[in-house]
């Protein structure tokens, strides 16, 4: 069974008990006249009784036809709608499903299961900016008491994540379900398209480079799960076999950096080399410079991060670091309050801001930190 099957599969069987409190009762339209004739509201009251007869009994094209002709006569009716938009999308009728979960979602603004399903049929039919909105909705509203749906569009903001480009937010993502106990497998090919910041879908995946990414993404997996022995000879055969590939040596000398520092930074030099512009490779060389105190080499390393990315929080964080670690206090906490600006819930950039500010005197807003950094750590989101 494909990983698409396997999600429709799951979430079907979701839905069955997804329907919002706000769509569990018949909604007459809005437009419906008050002095309609009474032959069609018993119209409407058989089509939509046989309508869920038909549902109940899986006979799911009988009840999409009845679903529809009942729409007709009262299109507001929520109930209907749900049901309808969930049964086209179980039968990946993914465009007449969106047109119909946008009619609910107008109705149910609160549903955040209306939501997700309707991020997941825009993923479907490659509206990805909508579908992102929707399926970061959806987590801001919740969706209840509903693991696997939550799951699933944990999964689909993730591999969007990477496709614009947030490749250590769609990793984290990707890791904090993978700790949960869900299954590996399907986060293979997402981990390794993060990790190899490839902005692509894991099915836009090239042929030529699936094997590529199959290696980058166990290798993660592996170092998740602490085999340090896997991890090295995956990566280890991922550099054999791809040795002029963008982001092979970056991942392998991040990998290299916790066990062999020394070969670590001969990766990431050889990356800068292949890569010239890549960002992440600059970053974990001048981190390691400065875990060493090598801080004249760590400068120039976080100065050019900067020039290259000057929107990137993480940039104007570790340029501060090393600035901070020369003792200039005030350019450092220049550059981390950039830093705390791009990227507010990063909770290492508000430590290094109360380590600073307490080390320049400024007690108050050390203090402020430190409550920032306790709230950040009670509504910590996980899947």
């Amino acid at each position: 069974m494909t990983r698409d099957r396997i999600l429709v599969f799951v979430l079907w069987l979701s839905a069955i008990f997804l329907l919002p409190v706000s769509a569990q009762q018949p909604v007459a339209s809005t437009h419906h006249n008050p002095v309609a004739k009474a032959s069609e509201v018993q119209s409407f009251e058989q089509l939509s009784q046989s309508a869920e007869r038909a549902r109940a009994e899986n006979r799911d094209d009988e009840a999409i036809g009845l679903y529809k002709q009942a729409l007709k006569l009262q299109p507001a009716w929520q109930e209907g709608l749900w049901y309808l938009g969930t049964l086209l999308y179980q039968h990946e009728h993914f465009p007449e499903a969106r047109d119909d979960l946008r009619r609910f979602v107008a109705e149910s603004p609160q549903s955040g299961a209306g939501w997700a399903f309707l991020g997941m049929c825009e993923y479907k039919t490659r509206e990805y900016t909508r579908a992102f909105d929707h399926l970061q909705r959806a987590m801001s509203l919740g969706v209840g008491d509903r693991p696997e749906l939550a799951n699933s569009v944990f999964y689909f903001v993730a591999v969007l994540r990477t496709r614009f480009e947030q490749y250590e937010e769609s990793a984290t993502l990707m890791m904090a379900l993978a700790r949960a106990g869900k299954e590996t497998n399907l986060f293979v090919e997402p981990l390794g398209l993060a990790a190899l910041r490839l902005p692509l879908l894991p099915e836009e995946i090239p042929a030529e480079r699936r094997e590529l990414v199959h290696l980058a993404g166990e290798g993660m997996l592996a170092v998740e799960a602490r085999h340090t022995a896997e991890a090295e000879r995956l990566y280890g055969n991922m550099v054999q076999a791809y040795p002029n590939q963008p982001g092979v040596h970056f991942l392998y000398g991040a990998f290299l950096m916790d066990v062999h520092p020394e070969d670590g930074i001969r990766e990431m030099k050889r990356e800068l080399e292949i890569s010239p512009s890549h960002l992440g490779a600059r970053l974990r060389l001048a981190e390691e410079y400065l875990k060493e105190q090598r801080l004249d080499e760590a400068l120039p390393l976080a100065e050019e991060a900067v020039k290259l990315e000057h929107r990137s929080g993480l940039a104007h964080m570790m340029l501060g670091e090393v600035l901070v670690a020369r003792g200039d206090l005030a350019k450092g906490i220049t550059e981390l309050e950039t830093a705390r600006d791009q990227a507010p819930g990063t909770v290492r950039i508000h430590w290094d801001l109360l380590r600073a500010y307490a080390s320049s005197g400024r007690a108050q807003d050390a203090k402020k930190e430190k409550a920032e950094i306790e709230k950040l750590g009670s509504s910590e989101t996980r899947p």
